[in-house]
């Protein structure tokens, strides 16, 4: 009887915490930053400086943000190199490509020193543990089986966001990649079972999708919005924070 009462005053604990922060960040914005634009090549200054302007003067006006910061060609240029030199299997690669969002996120922690919190979140859950009154949390990868991308949409089921902003270094989702099909149509405006469809079925390390399937099926169960924006971009995400026409990808129910 005792270990049964422990156990549900633990989960009782672990509720009232949990809607604690749902209630606290109801304004919290969830917003994955692809390792696309933080490391193109070289690591782009001019996108984190411009990153970094737009965060710090959103935040002085009330807006609270949670970044995942994802691993791109960080992450790949050391999966092809393991791959290169021996065999390699699917979990090995995710692991090259988890360390790499966490360097990405580590550097996104760094130049936010003075306004980010200090612990990068890994583990979704523990983004419940994070003090309420912290204007940015850094994220990045968790653990094997999929991409920053689903991070997101856990971390906004648990804060309560119903929307996610993915910030890539293209204007749309098209219906095909642009760069091999010259008939690719843009998309303003999708559902995710139409999305999906557009999609791989399931994910792989290195994977080259607009949005992890893995994440897409899991915003499509949780009824979370998201934005598919340019964040070369940044006027585009401004526009979609302040609610005015942007340019971009709605996918949603």
């Amino acid at each position: 009887m005792k270990r049964q009462l422990s156990t549900f005053t633990i989960r009782h604990s672990s509720l009232e915490r949990y809607n604690s922060v749902r209630m606290s960040q109801q304004e919290t914005i969830v917003m994955s930053v692809g390792g696309s634009l933080i490391v193109p090549d070289a690591i782009d200054t001019h996108f984190l400086s411009s990153l970094k302007d737009l965060i710090e003067t959103e935040t002085a006006n009330g807006r609270r943000f949670i970044i995942i910061a994802g691993g791109g060609k960080t992450a790949r240029r050391y999966q092809d190199a393991a791959a290169e030199v021996a065999p390699m299997e699917n979990e090995d690669l995710d692991w090259l490509g988890l360390h790499a969002t966490r360097l990405n996120g580590h550097l996104l922690l760094t130049i936010f020193r003075n306004l980010a919190h200090r612990v990068m979140v890994t583990n979704p859950d523990d983004v419940l543990d994070m003090p309420k009154d912290a204007q940015l949390i850094i994220a990045a990868g968790y653990r094997p089986g999929a991409s920053t991308d689903l991070r997101a949409i856990q971390i906004a089921e648990r804060v309560g966001a119903k929307k996610v902003i993915n910030l890539s270094n293209i204007d749309y989702v098209y219906t095909a990649d642009p760069k091999t099909n010259p008939d690719a149509e843009k998309i303003e405006d999708i559902t995710w079972e139409e999305f999906r469809k557009l999609i791989p079925k399931e994910w792989g390390p290195g994977l080259n999708s607009p949005f992890d399937p893995v994440a897409a099926k899991e915003a499509q169960a949780k009824d979370i919005e998201v934005a598919s924006l340019n964040g070369t971009k940044l006027i585009s995400l401004k526009n979609y924070l302040d609610g005015k026409t942007f340019t971009g990808t709605r996918i949603h129910n």
